[in-house]
């Protein structure tokens, strides 16, 4: 039953990015915002699939804690699933992506017209000053920059491999940070298409303000996410050994 509802959920999964990508495609004619909405139904669909095909239900905490306007969100990143769950709690998200995910057919021109901020990450130093431009531009306009400090998806219990650009980004802006944990793979794992019912949890910790140095906001962030992080997967495991 768990590979028939896995197999089944995968091939409606990526119908429904099809489905996304045709439907929107007058907004193409429009501003970013239509386009944000699109990929905010696409993510609500995905999770409404997730619930009625592999009976993963969805536990958001600490939305609350999310301030209005410019912000940087630093997520955890264990799984597909946060890529376009965390769409759908932001008011303007903007991603910061690997540059080569924008040349991607169709997908890409979306990513493009949405305002992302690809980076080139073979450019090394020059990397971080085109983010630093991007997010500057994002920031001003009032928009929510979602960056993953390990750059890669990394399965629960894995080693952290935090990286420099989080950092980076935060001292060069100096705009509030919010730390996301989760626990998105133990019930989506990363390079599997099984996918294990439960409920994914994910938790909006308290904004780091503006104004620490990079060690200071470095340790902050990483204890943050990890501390929240190691709590709601060894959750997710017990509820996964009583389904057993």
């Amino acid at each position: 039953m768990l590979v028939l509802r896995s197999v089944v959920f995968n091939v409606l999964f990526y119908l429904n990015i099809v489905a996304h990508v045709i439907g929107g495609l007058p907004t193409f004619l429009m501003g970013h915002r239509a386009v944000l909405e699109v990929a905010k139904s696409w993510g609500r669909t995905s999770n409404f699939l997730l619930r009625v095909i592999c009976g993963i239900t969805i536990e958001f905490r600490g939305l609350e804690k999310i301030p209005p306007g410019a912000l940087i969100v630093a997520s955890k990143h264990q799984s597909i699933w946060e890529t376009f769950t965390l769409v759908t709690l932001l008011d303007q998200p903007t991603y910061i992506l690997k540059r080569e995910l924008t040349w991607i057919p169709f997908f890409g021109w979306y990513l493009i017209r949405a305002g992302m901020i690809a980076v080139n990450r073979g450019a090394r130093g020059s990397a971080l000053t085109s983010m630093s431009e991007g997010a500057r531009k994002a920031l001003a306009a009032g928009r929510q920059i979602i960056i993953f400090p390990e750059g890669t998806r990394r399965a629960p219990g894995a080693e952290p491999a935090y990286k420099y650009g989080v950092v980076h980004l935060y001292t060069a802006t100096a705009t509030p940070c919010v730390p996301v944990a989760l626990n998105s793979g133990l019930f989506w794992p990363r390079r599997k298409f099984l996918r294990y019912p439960g409920t994914i949890r994910i938790e909006v910790l308290d904004p780091i303000p503006p104004g620490l140095d990079k060690e200071a906001f470095a340790a902050r962030l990483k204890r943050d996410i990890e501390t929240a992080t190691a709590r709601l997967v060894a959750e997710g495991e017990k509820e996964l050994a009583a389904s057993r």
